[in-house]
C-alpha cells in the first residue's frame, strides 16, 4: 500500500486529507511541523509527501531540503501562497509538483497519483540503458547518475524529465510533449517547471551549467539532449 506523509499545522485540512486518503486505501502519517515531519520522514519511508509551507517550527522551503536530504520521494506542495516566485523557489528546492489552497480533492488526489506514478516508470530495456557523456554518466536500468566518479541524487522528477530527453536523444522534445509525459495533460501551461527542472539537471550534471553541452534548450520550444 501507498504510504503518504501529510505535512499540515490546520487540523481541519489534516482531518480531511486523512479521510479522503485512507477511504483510497493509503496509509497516512500525519505531521503538524517540519522538525515532527522531518523524523517521520525518516523513520517510515513514505511514498510521498503533501507539504503545506507555512509551518509553526521553521519555514516549508527549509522543510523542502531536509526531506530532500532523507528522501527522494515526490513532495507536493499544497500551500495558500500563490505567487510564482513562491512556486519557483518550491520547486527549484526539490518539490515535485504544487497545489494552491483551497484545493478540489479529486484534482489533488489525481496529482497525488500521478507523482507516485512517476516513481514507477516503465523499464527500459536494457539496450541503450547506460549512456555516457564527457561530464557523466545515466544508468537507466538501476537509475543511477555518476559524474566526476560520484553518485549524483536525482529526485523521481528529474529521473522521469530525463528518460524523456535521453529517449529521444538528438532530437528535440517540445515542451508540450514534455509536460505531458512527466506531469501530465493538465500541466501544458506550466512550462516554468521545465525552467526550474532543466536548470536542476544542468547543475547536478552538467560541466558548465550556463554553457551546457548535453543538455540544450530551443527557445521558447523544447528541449534536446545530446551525447
Amino acid at each position: 500500500m501507498t504510504r503518504v506523509l501529510v505535512v499540515d499545522d490546520e487540523p481541519p485540512i489534516v482531518r480531511t486529507l486523512v479521510i479522503n486518503l485512507k477511504a483510497r486505501n493509503y496509509v497516512v502519517d500525519a505531521a503538524p511541523d517540519g522538525t515532527t515531519a522531518l523524523r517521520l520522514a525518516s523513520e517510515n519511508r513514505p511514498d510521498a509527501i503533501l507539504l503545506d509551507l507555512g509551518l509553526p517550527d521553521m519555514e516549508g522551503i527549509d522543510v523542502i531540503k531536509g526531506l530532500r536530504g532523507r528522501v527522494r520521494v515526490p513532495i507536493l506542495v499544497v500551500s495558500a501562497r500563490q505567487t510564482t516566485d513562491e512556486k519557483i523557489a518550491a520547486l527549484d528546492a526539490g518539490a515535485d509538483d504544487y497545489v494552491t489552497k483551497p484545493f478540489a480533492m479529486d484534482e489533488l488526489l489525481a496529482r497525488l497519483r500521478a507523482a507516485v506514478r512517476r516513481t514507477q516508470p516503465e523499464e527500459p530495456s536494457n539496450e541503450g540503458a547506460v549512456v555516457t557523456t564527457r561530464s557523466f554518466t545515466i544508468d537507466l536500468h538501476v537509475k543511477k547518475a555518476r559524474r566526476k566518479g560520484r553518485d549524483v541524487r536525482l529526485t523521481p522528477t528529474e529521473w522521469h524529465l530525463l528518460e524523456v530527453l535521453i529517449r529521444n536523444r538528438g532530437r528535440m522534445v517540445s515542451q508540450k510533449q514534455l509536460l505531458q509525459e512527466v506531469w501530465g495533460p493538465s500541466y501544458q501551461n506550466h512550462a516554468h517547471y521545465l525552467r526550474v527542472y532543466m536548470a536542476q539537471l544542468r547543475r547536478k550534471l552538467e560541466a558548465d551549467p550556463s554553457h551546457p553541452r548535453h543538455l540544450i534548450t530551443h527557445p521558447g520550444m523544447g528541449y534536446r539532449f545530446e551525447l
